[in-house]
C-alpha cells in the first residue's frame, strides 16, 4: 500500500508475455505472474531504484492505475509500457530516462501533463497519442520526436495545424515538434520556464517574480497556461512552494523598500 492506495512495487519483471498469431498478425497477452483482476487492482505504480526497463506492455489496460513514480534508474520505456491506463492522472519519470518507445503511453486518456527529463534523447510515434487531456507536455529542445506523438491530445487542439480525420499530423510533423519545444521560450516566459524545470528553487522563481512584479505568476502563454499551472503540475518539485508565500515575502520587501 502507498498512501492507502493498492500498489505494486515493480522490480523489473517480466509480467506479460506477447505473442503474435501468425494467422491474422494479431497480438495476444499471456499474464505470467498477476492475473487480470489482480492488474486491475492496483493504484499505484511504482517502479523500484535498479530496475533499469520497462518492457513492452507491462502495464498495458491497467485502468486503475493512478499515479507512477519511477527510480531514477530507469533509462527505457518500452512500447504500449502504460497504453491503455485510462486514470493515470501523474507520472515521474526517471530523471536518467533516454528512451520512450512508440506507444508508450498511448490512450491514457485522463493524463493531463508529462514532464521528460533533460535526459531523455529520443521519444518515438504516438508516445502519447489519444491521451485526451494532456495538455503540458514539457520537452527539452534536444529530444528527438516521432511522429504524431501528440495527435488526439488537448494541446494539438490548441493549434491550428491540419490533421486528419484520425487526429494525425503526418504532414507537419516536423513544425508540430518544433512548435511543442517552443511554447515557453522567449523572455516574456522565463517564469514558466523556472517553474517548469528539472530543480525548481524558491529563490529563483523568487528572483524573477521581484523582477517582474507579481503579474507574472497570473501570465498565460500561448496555449492559455500560467507559470503557477506549471509549478502545481510538476512531479520534481521537492517540496511544496507556496505562492501565497511568496507574494506576502514580495509584498513586505517592497513596503520595506517604500519605507
Amino acid at each position: 500500500m502507498y498512501k492507502g492506495k493498492r500498489t505494486l512495487f515493480y522490480n523489473g519483471e517480466i509480467l506479460v508475455d506477447l505473442m503474435i498469431d501468425e494467422d491474422d498478425g494479431r497480438d495476444d497477452e499471456r499474464y505470467l505472474i498477476y492475473d487480470q483482476n489482480e492488474r486491475q487492482s492496483w493504484e499505484v505504480i511504482i517502479v523500484l531504484p535498479g530496475v533499469e526497463e520497462i518492457p513492452s506492455d507491462t502495464f498495458f489496460g491497467c485502468e486503475n492505475v493512478k499515479t507512477v513514480i519511477m527510480a531514477d534508474t530507469v533509462r527505457r520505456i518500452e512500447w504500449r509500457a502504460f497504453a491503455g491506463c485510462e486514470r493515470l492522472v501523474f507520472v515521474r519519470l526517471s530523471l536518467t530516462l533516454e528512451f520512450i518507445a512508440s506507444s508508450a503511453f498511448q490512450e491514457c486518456y485522463s493524463l493531463v501533463s508529462i514532464f521528460i527529463p533533460p535526459s531523455c534523447e529520443e521519444i518515438r510515434d504516438y508516445a502519447f497519442g489519444g491521451c485526451q487531456k494532456l495538455i503540458i507536455f514539457n520537452v527539452p529542445h534536444h529530444t528527438q520526436l516521432g511522429e504524431n506523438v501528440i495527435a488526439r491530445t488537448a494541446l494539438l487542439k490548441v493549434t491550428s495545424f491540419k490533421t486528419n480525420e484520425w487526429g494525425e499530423y503526418f504532414e507537419n510533423t516536423e513544425e508540430v515538434n518544433q512548435w511543442i519545444k517552443n511554447i515557453n521560450q522567449g523572455e516574456d516566459y522565463e517564469l514558466h520556464r523556472a517553474c517548469s524545470s528539472f530543480n525548481p528553487l524558491v529563490e529563483a522563481i523568487y528572483g524573477i517574480v521581484k523582477q517582474r512584479g507579481l503579474c507574472s505568476f497570473q501570465k498565460k502563454n500561448q496555449i492559455g497556461l500560467t507559470a503557477l499551472d506549471y509549478l502545481v503540475a510538476n512531479p520534481y518539485v521537492e517540496k511544496e512552494i507556496d505562492q501565497k508565500l511568496l507574494m506576502k515575502r514580495y509584498v513586505m520587501e517592497m513596503m520595506g523598500e517604500a519605507v
